[in-house]
C-alpha cells in the first residue's frame, strides 16, 4: 500500500531566514521598482494527490519534470481546489472567491459564462499592472453559444444525447463572454475535450467549422470515452489535443522573448481527464496502465514549458505553478486493485467528494530566488489564495468585493506560517466541511458523492458508519477512518456554528484558528 508521509516545512538557511525579515522590515519586498515576474500556472485535469512520484514513493508513474519542477520550488502538501469538480474550481481560481458563493455544477455542453462580467478576475488584475494574459487549453467557463446561434435552429437527439446540429450555428462570427472578455488577451483551445463542438478555437474564433457527428476517436485505453453528443470537425483526433496545445505553449512562450512586460500564462491541460488516450508513443510507458501512460505524457508535455522558459531565458524571472482542480475520476478504484497504485495516496475519497481525495490535490510553487528550492510544506493552503498572494506580490490593489476569499500567502510561500486558519470546502449544494487548523467537520452522513465499491472500503480499513456530524483529527488521522464527534461534541459543535457562520457572511477573512 502507499507510504505517502507529510513532512513539516523544511527548515531555511538562517542567513536566509534573516534576509528575508530584513527585506520586510527594510521595505525591500516591495515590488515598485523591481522587475515583475512572469507567471505560469500549470492546471491539470483530474490528477491524484499520489500521483506525482515527487509526492508519493510508491507511485508507479514516473514523472521526471514535475519531479525536477519541485526540486527547484516548494512542494505543498496541504494545498486544496474549492471543489471536487472542474468548472467551479476554476472558476474559484480565477476570482479568488469560493465557488459556492456563485454555483455548485460544471458548465454544460452549449453553456454560457459564469463569471459575471463586473468580477474581477486574475488576468484582469495582472493586466492593470501591465501584464501580457492567455490561456491555452481547457476554459469549461462558459461561452455566449446563443449569439451565433441561427434564430430557427432545432435541437436533435433525445435524453443525454439531445444537441446542437453542427448547421446550428454561424460558425464565421465571434464567440462572445469567454476568455478575452475576462481578461486574457489570447485564447487557443477546444473549450472542453469531452464536450461539442470538437473544434479548435483561437481567441473568439472557431478555426474550422464542426461538420460531422461526434465519434470517440481514438477510443479510450481506459474507462469510457466520455463523449458529449455535439458536432465535430471531420477527421478530430482527441490524443492529439495535449500535443497541440503543448506546441501552441511552447510558440507563445517564444514569442515573449525580449519583451519588455511581464506575461502571465494560464495552462489548463485536458488530461489526464478522460477521455483517458495517451499518443502511441506512450502507450505501456508507466506501470500504472493508460492512465499512467497519460500522466506520464503531461509530465513530458510540462518539460516542454519548462525547457522553453529555459531557452529563451525567461526562468530566472518566471514563477511557476502547478496544480490540479480535483481529485482523480472513479478509474482509480479498479487502478488500485489493478496496479498497486493509488491516485489518491493516503486520502480518502476521489474526485466530487468532499473527502479529503476529492479537493486535496499536488500543488508545487517555483520562484527562483524568492521560493525555497527543493523544501516541502504543510501549511494549509486554498487555490482560492493565489488571487491575492499574487496581487500582493505585483503591488496590485484589490478592490472591495474583489478575490474575497482570498489570503495573502507570501508568507507561506516564503517558509514562513499559513495566512489561512481555515477553509470551507464543497462540491454539491448540500455537502459542506470545514477546516480550522488539524480539525475537519462534514455536515452531511458521508462525504462521498461516488460510490465506494465495498473491496475498496475493506482493503482501505474504512469504517462505513459514523456519528455525525463526521468529525476528524487530520494530523492523525489523515485517511478520515475514525469519527470523533461522539469523543468530541463541544469541538463538532463549535465548528459547526462556524461553518454555518461563514457561509452566511459575506466575507471570510480573517478566520481564527482553532
Amino acid at each position: 500500500m502507499v507510504n505517502l508521509s507529510m513532512p513539516t516545512i523544511s527548515p531555511l538557511p538562517f542567513g536566509f531566514a534573516l534576509l528575508l525579515a530584513a527585506m520586510v522590515s527594510s521595505g525591500l519586498g516591495d515590488p515598485a521598482g523591481a522587475a515583475l515576474p512572469n507567471v505560469v500556472v500549470i492546471y491539470a485535469d483530474d490528477l491524484g494527490y499520489g500521483d506525482l512520484s515527487c509526492q508519493n514513493a510508491e507511485s508507479k508513474i514516473r514523472t521526471p519534470n514535475l519531479d525536477r519542477l519541485a526540486s527547484e520550488g516548494t512542494r505543498f502538501t496541504d494545498a486544496h481546489s474549492s471543489s471536487g469538480i472542474c468548472t467551479p474550481s476554476r472558476y474559484a481560481l480565477l476570482t479568488g472567491r469560493y465557488h459556492w458563493r456563485k454555483l455548485h455544477g460544471i458548465v454544460g455542453s452549449w453553456g454560457a459564462s459564469v463569471i459575471a462580467p463586473e468580477r474581477l478576475t486574475l488576468p484582469e488584475m495582472l493586466r492593470s499592472r501591465g501584464y501580457r494574459t492567455a490561456c491555452i487549453g481547457k476554459w469549461h467557463l462558459g461561452f455566449d453559444w446563443s449569439s451565433i446561434r441561427k434564430p430557427n435552429a432545432k435541437m436533435i437527439g433525445k435524453g443525454k444525447r439531445k444537441t446542437w446540429p453542427a448547421d446550428a450555428f454561424n460558425w464565421e462570427q465571434p464567440i462572445p463572454d469567454g476568455p478575452l472578455a475576462h481578461g486574457f488577451d489570447y485564447y487557443f483551445g477546444d473549450d472542453v475535450p469531452n464536450f461539442p463542438p470538437y473544434a479548435w478555437i483561437e481567441n473568439d474564433r472557431v478555426l474550422e467549422p464542426p461538420t460531422v457527428p461526434y465519434r470517440p476517436s481514438p477510443m479510450p485505453s481506459e474507462g469510457a470515452p466520455e463523449g458529449r453528443a455535439g458536432p465535430m470537425v471531420a477527421g478530430w483526433q482527441q490524443d492529439a489535443v495535449m500535443p497541440r496545445l503543448t506546441e501552441k505553449v511552447v510558440e507563445w512562450i517564444a514569442d515573449q522573448r525580449g519583451r519588455d512586460e511581464p506575461f502571465f500564462l494560464y495552462w489548463p491541460w485536458t488530461s489526464p481527464h478522460a477521455p483517458i488516450v495517451p499518443t502511441a508513443d506512450w502507450l505501456g510507458k508507466s506501470q500504472a496502465g493508460p492512465f499512467g501512460d497519460f500522466v506520464m505524457q503531461s509530465d513530458a508535455h510540462a518539460g516542454r514549458l519548462l525547457d522553453a522558459l529555459y531557452a529563451h531565458g525567461l526562468a530566472d524571472n518566471t514563477l511557476v505553478i502547478f496544480t490540479a482542480d480535483n481529485g482523480p475520476e472513479r478509474y482509480a478504484f479498479e487502478r488500485l486493485r489493478s496496479f498497486d497504485h493509488s491516485s489518491s495516496g493516503p486520502l480518502r475519497g476521489l474526485k466530487r467528494d468532499i473527502w479529503e481525495g476529492g479537493h486535496r490535490v499536488p500543488m508545487i510553487v517555483r520562484w527562483p530566488g524568492e521560493v525555497a528550492a527543493g523544501a516541502v510544506s504543510d501549511g494549509l493552503m486554498s487555490q482560492i489564495d493565489i488571487m491575492a498572494t499574487l496581487a500582493g506580490i505585483v503591488g496590485a490593489d484589490l478592490p472591495a468585493g474583489a478575490a474575497e476569499d482570498s489570503h495573502d500567502q507570501q508568507r507561506l510561500w516564503r517558509g514562513g506560517p499559513s495566512a489561512r486558519g481555515s477553509l470551507v470546502h464543497n462540491t454539491y449544494a448540500d455537502k459542506y466541511a470545514l477546516r480550522a487548523g488539524p480539525w475537519l467537520l462534514i455536515n452531511a452522513p458521508s462525504g462521498s458523492h461516488s460510490r465506494m465499491p465495498a473491496w475498496f472500503a475493506e482493503m482501505r480499513g474504512y469504517e462505513t458508519e459514523l456519528s455525525e456530524p463526521l468529525l476528524f483529527n487530520l494530523d492523525s488521522d489523515l485517511g478520515q477512518r475514525t469519527g470523533l464527534s461522539e469523543e468530541q461534541p463541544q469541538r463538532a459543535a463549535e465548528l459547526k456554528s462556524r461553518l454555518e457562520e461563514t457561509r452566511a457572511q459575506g466575507e471570510v477573512r480573517p478566520l481564527a484558528t482553532f
